[in-house]
């Protein structure tokens, strides 16, 4: 196959989609904070599948422009947009999804070892018994720092850091605000 760039404009395409994911993930980690907490099931829920359909829409554009524009055969396109994995969230949470839950927040195991979700009880148990759920690890709290962060400097308020974040994420978010310059915009 053919090395070429990709085209500017789908380029400027995926990267303003992506872009705009990446603050709608900055939200989703917002409303998980107590001070938020009144709106957290709603704000959470339409921030995250704001992220993923806009992710989706930045997946649909390769894709149609590898299906019009290469020799990328339906197969291999098919590999590579993990379509086995895509299940629609019309269909509302699996059972092994609320396994998971239910692991994650200590509610007995079904009863069957055999069952559907048994292995997702496992997950969630070890997820939070681990202490992954507790204790955040570096890059994570740098992650959540670098989102926070940039949002803080892009709305220019970095004090609206102090407010919500915990102090060891507030604290990191600030010096990633501060590090960024704000680029000035182009007239013509």
């Amino acid at each position: 196959m053919k090395h070429t760039p990709m085209p500017e404009p789908l380029r400027q395409a995926v990267h303003q989609l992506v872009s705009e994911a990446v603050l709608n993930c900055q939200d989703v980690l917002s409303y998980t904070e107590p001070r938020l907490a009144h709106d957290w099931k709603r704000m959470t829920l339409y921030r995250a599948t704001d992220a993923s359909d806009t992710l989706d829409m930045a997946s649909m554009l390769i894709a149609a422009y590898c299906q019009q524009h290469t020799d990328i055969s339906p197969t291999t396109l098919a590999s590579y947009l993990q379509t086995r994995q895509q299940y629609s969230r019309a269909a509302g949470p699996r059972e092994s999804d609320r396994q998971e839950v239910a692991g994650m927040l200590g509610a007995p195991a079904p009863p069957d070892s055999d069952a559907p979700g048994q292995q997702s009880y496992r997950d969630g148990r070890a997820y939070a018994g681990n202490g992954l759920m507790a204790v955040p690890d570096e890059q994570r709290l740098f992650t959540e720092a670098c989102l926070h962060g940039l949002r803080a400097r892009l709305s220019d308020d970095l004090d609206s850091l102090d407010s919500y974040l915990p102090p060891q994420v507030a604290r990191l978010a600030r010096k990633v605000a501060e590090a960024l310059d704000v680029p000035e915009l182009a007239t013509t």
